[in-house]
C-alpha cells in the first residue's frame, strides 16, 4: 500500500486503494484487506484494542508516527469500504494481527520471520483457549461447588 498510495494523508486515495484490494485489482489479487475481520469478534477485537495502545507508543519511540497514522486511517476506513463493497452488515473491525507486521518492522525483525511468527501464534490459540477453559472451570468449582459446573 505504501508504494501505491502517494499521499498517505489523502483519505480518498487510501479509500480507492482499499476498493482495488477488494476488487482483486491490487496486491495479491485475493480480494482481502488483511488484518480486517475476525470469525468471532465483529464489532471489535478486544485484543486489538489493547495492542493498539502499545503500537502507538512504539511508533512514537521509533519515529514512525506517519506509518501509524496510515494504519489508523486504514483501520477506520476499511470497515466502511468493506460494508459498501461487500454489503456486510454484521460489522468488520481490525483484528489483533492488523498491526503485527508493522510492529515486526519497528522491531527490525527479518521479513522472513513474519509468516512463521504469525503461524506459531495462530496455531497455539486453541491451546490457550483450553487452558482458559480449565481455569474457568476450576474457578467455578471453587466458587459454587463441584456439581454446579456442568461445562
Amino acid at each position: 500500500m505504501k508504494k501505491e498510495v502517494k499521499d498517505w494523508k489523502d483519505e480518498d486515495e487510501v479509500r480507492t486503494y482499499l476498493k482495488k484490494l477488494l476488487h482483486k485489482e491490487a496486491f495479491d489479487r485475493k480480494g482481502l484487506i488483511y488484518g480486517m475481520g475476525h470469525a468471532i469478534y465483529s464489532v471489535s477485537d478486544p485484543r486489538a484494542e489493547v495492542f493498539k495502545a502499545y503500537v502507538e507508543t512504539l511508533a512514537r519511540e521509533k519515529g514512525r508516527m506517519k506509518d501509524y497514522a496510515l494504519y489508523s486511517m486504514v483501520e477506520r476506513l476499511a470497515p466502511e469500504v468493506i460494508a459498501e463493497e461487500r454489503r456486510i452488515y454484521k460489522g468488520v473491525s481490525a483484528n489483533v494481527d492488523f498491526y503485527s507486521g508493522f510492529v515486526y518492522s519497528m522491531l527490525d525483525l527479518p521479513l522472513e520471520l513474519y509468516t512463521p511468527m504469525f503461524a506459531v501464534v495462530t496455531e497455539s490459540a486453541p491451546f490457550t483457549r483450553i487452558r482458559e477453559f480449565k481455569v474457568l472451570r476450576i474457578a467455578c468449582m471453587l466458587l459454587t461447588g463441584i456439581f454446579a459446573c456442568s461445562h
